[in-house]
This record gives C-alpha cells, structure tokens and sequence, in this order.
C-alpha cells in the first residue's frame, strides 16, 4: 500500500514537472555553459570532462570516462530548477572555483577525493542550488573559469574496449556501455530518494546509481573504479566485501546534504583480472538492497 501511495504521489510530482521542464528555455543553460546535455526524462546533465589532464595511477594512465568527469545536472523543481553536479579539480583550483560558486549563490555540498596516491591528486567538489536554471548554468561557468576545465566540450579519442564485455554483464547482472574507452554500468537502487520532499529520478544522471567503470589495461586485466550508493546498514558489509576481493576501498563519504535516505558513497580501485574483479563487485552488490 505505501508503495502503491508513493508511485502515485511520483506520477503526480512527474506531471507537475514535466509541465515545468517546457517552460524552461534549455538553449539559454546549454549557452551558459557552452556545450549540449544529455537528457534523461525530464534531467539534463551536462559533462565536464578533465581532458585537459595526464593522471597517472598504479601504472595506468586514467581515462576521463573512468575517473575524471565533472558533471552538473538540472532537474526542473519548485518553480525552477535544482542543480547538482561533481567538479573535479586540482588542489590549487578548489578554493578559486568554490569562491566563484558561493558569490553566485550556488551550494557547496561536498569536497573529497574519490582516489588514492594519483598523480597530480584530483578532488571532487559536490554542487547544489535551486533557482533559475539559466543563471546557475552561468555562475558554474563563471567558477569554472577559475580552474584550468576546457572550457568548451571535448571527447578524448574513444579507444576500444579490449575485454569480454558480455562476459562482465552477466557477472555484473545488468548490461554496460562502451564510454570513451571504459565499459561503464549504473546499476540503480530500487528504493525512492527524495530531497526537499522531490523525488530524485532518473538516479544514474543525477549521480544516484551505483557506478562502477572498467578500463583495459591488456591480457584481459582492467583498472576498476566507481561508487557504491549505500545506506548506512551497508556500508561495512560491503567494504568487507570489497577488501576480500582484493578491491581497494578508497573513500566513504556523503555527496549531499538533505535527501532522504540518508545515503553514503563508496568509492573503490583495483587493477587485475576483469572477470576476477567484476565477480567481486557483484559479491559487493549483493550486499546491497538493490
């Protein structure tokens, strides 16, 4: 019965906010920021991929697409929109680039790393905001003018994605994509996320699904890295999990401020056989209330 009250409570938000959605000028955001969305039902995500860097982890070289892609999303909500995103930035560019965001009134929510002992170190600062979708576009524009993020889009070369990718579906338990050289899954949560009584959804491009990258390093082997999306009853079962599959936990923490559940993000490394890795992940996705 509360599932059956919650569904029709999200369809009727859904319709609110897709009437919304067509009222928001969406050529004024991707103008702001200088590049096109993607677009998932009624979110639209924008890249920020760190094209511009060489960072360098147990001998591999990263990929954007397996570590390094900034992102913010737009959610029409409340009259406006809600924006959430990931920076990833240079210690030298986070306090610049927070500066910039908090004079224009966007929310810092979140700054930490998701790796451990790479080179240069990266960080990752969580964004939040709610208003005029148009303005907050231009004020992340603005604070990204501070760091060195190319500031129109790029893609790197895509690269091939030597490994059995179908082989790591079926271990994985859902199908993944080939993005610019890493094979990449968002496995999603079945219970609902709210934030300021909103339900969070689509969850993969708003950051809310359990992201989990791997990228070829030849003979069959792969740096693996990503982040578990937990409540707090999970978290210790699942780095236990990890840590007996020889899968490195690199970070816990919390990416926002207010949704509901309280969630926790998991954020993990390895290098060694794809299929051996990928039959640790789903040890650690089973785990999980999925």
């Amino acid at each position: 019965m509360r599932f059956k009250l919650w569904t029709l409570i999200s369809m009727l938000i859904s319709l609110a906010t897709v009437a919304n959605a067509q009222e928001i000028d969406w050529q004024k955001v991707d103008h702001a920021l200088n590049r096109k969305p993607t677009v998932a039902g009624d979110v639209h995500r924008y890249g920020f991929p760190r094209t511009d860097l060489t960072v360098t982890l147990d001998g591999v070289t990263i990929k954007p697409a397996l570590a390094l892609g900034g992102w913010v999303a737009f959610k029409p909500m409340h009259g406006g929109a809600m924006v959430m995103g990931d920076l990833v930035l240079l210690e030298t560019e986070i306090n610049p680039v927070m500066a910039k965001l908090i004079e224009g009134g966007l929310e810092i929510t979140a700054v930490h790393n998701h790796l451990l002992r790479a080179t240069p170190a990266t960080f990752y600062m969580h964004v939040g905001g709610h208003g005029d979708p148009a303005k907050m576009a231009a004020v992340i524009h603005d604070a990204l003018a501070a760091s060195k993020t190319p500031p129109e889009a790029s893609s790197a070369p895509s690269g091939a994605v030597d490994l059995d990718t179908t082989h790591l579906d079926q271990i994985i338990g859902t199908k993944g994509r080939s993005n610019g050289g890493v094979y990449q899954f968002n496995v999603p949560r079945h219970d609902p996320i709210t934030e300021d009584g909103m339900p969070l959804s689509p969850v993969a491009p708003l950051g809310l699904a359990i992201g989990i990258n791997f990228q070829p390093t030849g003979d069959g082997k792969a740096a693996i890295t990503g982040d578990f999306v937990l409540t707090g009853d999970e978290v210790n079962p699942v780095i236990t999990a990890l840590r007996t599959n020889g899968i490195d936990v690199t970070a816990v923490h919390s990416h926002m401020l207010t949704e509901q559940p309280r969630l926790f993000f998991l954020h993990f490394w390895a290098v060694d056989d794809a299929m051996k890795l990928a039959r640790g992940l789903r040890a650690a996705l089973d785990k999980t209330k999925l």
